[in-house]
């Protein structure tokens, strides 16, 4: 920023310095020029000399913050790659053999990490207190604290803390000006929000720099991207009470010096950007999005607002911009690149036997079947093929449903194994629940499409931006690894590939080795159809117990009108008999059951299967309500034991894998 523009800056905050008379400027990062030798009185020369300090040693802790982070990334980076022994699922092709099936020696370096990571679980993946967190981890809120109290040492760290009572240039005795550390330590913490910017943005990129480097999912980083907001709202606030104090009361004579302050441009734009703050925070709140405006509103506003808010803090005081121009370049990063993304997935050479031959974007043909439920929302479902390499289980993709609008995407798991076949097409399949939004509305135009009589499946639009997120399955190996997956609703999206991935690579060695079960919690046993492709597939495997939980009493039956607008949607699907009948298994060895009207307690569930393991460590995949993972985490964290892994009894040594895209 120019001397110049600096010198109304400090005009208005009554730093008393004299530009014009200056035999020499002092450059400051981040702040105005100093002018020395300081010819005002000592008091003043002293306040001078603390704010100046105390501002290049908040820079200073600024640099070496970012340094720590940037540190923290890289040896993670590291380690993850040189370190990480965990195996995947060898290709559905191969039948792991009878020797595979045996526990490997183990070790102490791979021991010493699996004692650590049970310790680990056994403390921290319990929720936080809810009412205060929302549905998170004590580890990401043990996160957070120490983010926190690592600001909070840089907030107070190197500042001068005494009281300085100065003379008023051209007032008469007796008027005087309180100069504080208020003054310091309001332009402290002013400077980390601003140096917090970038990090928020960083936390909440879908195509995140931080998944690349540490293996973790974007969405894990939403809560911290939440409250690292939170921080910057506190701090915006504190630092403008701090100058308000200041400027009101302690700087006179008064109302002269409260009237100059409010009007020089530099605070209104600092006004402005606490107000985009304040309504960035109120249009986050769960209630807000819940009763007020609807999640896609949310997305949009949070979007114009934040950028807005990062030029009106330029406004404020453009020596800081060091922090907001990099926030600004990793949006516009993460927009591009998601674009790049959606194009290279469907931009290509459509054939002449589209009666085009030419390069063109064209949207996945999808064919859809849809459950009409009046009661708790209708279920669609979704199978098309696109040409494009496979992703990796767990991993999600965006899907805009263009022949309802462009303007939308929602975040949907895919239930098929990724493979590709003989042409590169690789086969994608999605079940969702119509509540509301815009998911209500592509079921309304997939039942209209059947009103206006159209036989069997209708077809539906789809652009698509992903894969998103890590596999899930590494962490699991083929024989001596029991797989535990726990979904309810939809959620068995998350889950099913994973059991039919584990029970192909098992094949032929049906009653040896590790376990693998499926506990699905629907409201109506009719909710089977969804997938049933795949759960008959499992059962043919032979190799998965499956256990479904109906939990709605009034469900068993489909109204006559639904059961027919079912059956038209897809004349393969049909209404199943009546709740608490069994479902047919093609295995002998494997039962697949309803096990009655009530919700499954996962707590017992999770204990029963861990206790039931003859041979090595269990992986609990998850994913459904909130509530459901909440109870989850608790069950696995209670179940591990580090003492015990160290012991070499692999048993205790359980990791739940689980959908937090839900929680956000």
């Amino acid at each position: 920023m120019a001397a110049s523009s600096l010198k109304g800056f400090l005009t208005a905050r009554a730093h008393i310095q004299n530009f014009s008379a200056a035999s020499q400027l002092e450059p400051h990062w981040g702040y105005a020029d100093r002018v020395i030798p300081c010819v005002v009185d000592a008091g003043s020369c002293e306040y001078l000399d603390a704010v100046y300090g105390g501002h290049d040693i908040g820079m200073l802790y600024m640099g070496i913050f970012w340094s720590s982070v940037l540190g923290i990334l890289l040896v993670w980076a590291v380690a993850r790659r040189c370190f990480d022994a965990a195996s995947s699922f060898p290709s559905s092709s191969t039948s792991a053999s009878p020797e595979s099936l045996t526990v490997p020696r183990v070790s102490s370096l791979t021991r010493l990490r699996n004692t650590i990571a049970s310790f680990a679980r056994n403390s921290f993946l319990p929720n936080a207190p809810i009412s205060i967190f929302g549905h998170t981890t004590r580890l990401q809120v043990l996160v957070l604290g120490i983010l926190t109290a690592y600001l909070a040492i840089l907030t107070f760290a190197g500042i001068t803390y005494k009281t300085w009572i100065t003379p008023v240039k051209n007032q008469p005795p007796g008027v005087n000006n309180t100069r504080t550390s208020l003054g310091p330590w309001s332009d402290r913490i002013g400077t980390i929000a601003y140096a917090l910017t970038p990090l928020s943005i960083l936390l909440a990129s879908r195509e995140s720099l931080l998944s690349v480097l540490t293996g973790v999912p974007y969405t894990s980083f939403l809560f911290l991207h939440r409250w690292t907001g939170y921080l910057i709202l506190v701090q915006s606030i504190l630092h403008t009470i701090g100058w308000i104090v200041i400027e009101a009361k302690l700087y006179q004579p008064q109302p002269a010096v409260w009237d100059g302050f409010v009007q020089s441009e530099y605070i209104i734009w600092g006004f402005v950007a606490l107000g985009l703050l304040i309504l960035l925070w109120f249009f986050s709140l769960g209630w807000t999005i819940r009763n007020i405006t609807g999640y896609e509103f949310f997305r949009k506003v949070h979007y114009v607002i934040a950028m807005v808010y990062i030029g009106a803090a330029i406004g404020h005081w453009e020596a800081l911009q060091c922090f907001l121009v990099p926030g600004l370049v990793l949006w516009a990063c993460d927009r591009l690149a998601r674009l790049v993304r959606m194009g290279m997935l469907h931009y290509g050479y459509v054939g002449p036997e589209d009666g085009r031959g030419k390069w063109q974007f064209k949207a996945a043909q999808a064919e859809s079947k849809i459950w009409t439920d009046s009661k708790h929302g209708d279920v669609v479902r979704l199978d098309f093929g696109h040409r494009q390499a496979p992703w990796k289980i767990g991993q999600h993709f965006f899907l805009c449903f263009s022949d309802s609008t462009i303007w939308q995407s929602h975040p949907f798991t895919p239930l098929s194994v990724p493979e590709a076949d003989g042409k590169g097409e690789v086969r994608h399949s999605y079940i969702f629940r119509a509540r509301g939004g815009e998911t209500k509305k592509v079921a309304g135009l997939l039942k209209r499409q059947l009103d206006q009589g159209k036989e069997g499946k209708t077809t539906l639009s789809v652009i698509m931006q992903g894969p998103y997120g890590e596999s899930i399955t590494d962490r699991v190996s083929a024989g001596n690894t029991n797989v535990l997956a726990v979904a309810g609703g939809t959620g068995i999206t998350y889950v099913l590939p994973v059991l039919l991935s584990a029970a192909r690579a098992r094949r032929g060695n049906v009653g040896q080795g590790s376990k693998i079960e499926l506990v699905w919690a629907v409201k109506r046993q009719q909710d089977l159809e969804w997938v049933r492709p795949e759960l008959d597939e499992l059962k043919i495997l032979g190799h998965a117990k499956i256990r479904v939980f109906v939990t709605d009493h009034d469900g068993g039956h489909l109204p006559e009108a639904e059961e027919k607008k079912t059956v038209e949607g897809d004349k393969e699907a049909s209404a199943v008999g009546v709740r608490g009948s069994a479902l047919s298994s093609s295995s002998s060895d494997e039962a697949s059951e309803v096990e009655g009207t009530a919700r499954p307690d996962v707590n017992a569930l999770v204990k029963q299967f861990v206790e039931d393991v003859a041979l090595g460590r269990t992986v609990v995949f998850g994913s459904g309500p909130p509530g459901m993972v909440g109870d989850l985490r608790g069950a696995v964290a209670s179940c591990n034991s580090g003492c015990r892994v160290w012991k070499g009894e692999e048993r205790f040594d359980v990791e739940l894998v689980c959908d937090d895209r839900l929680e956000w």
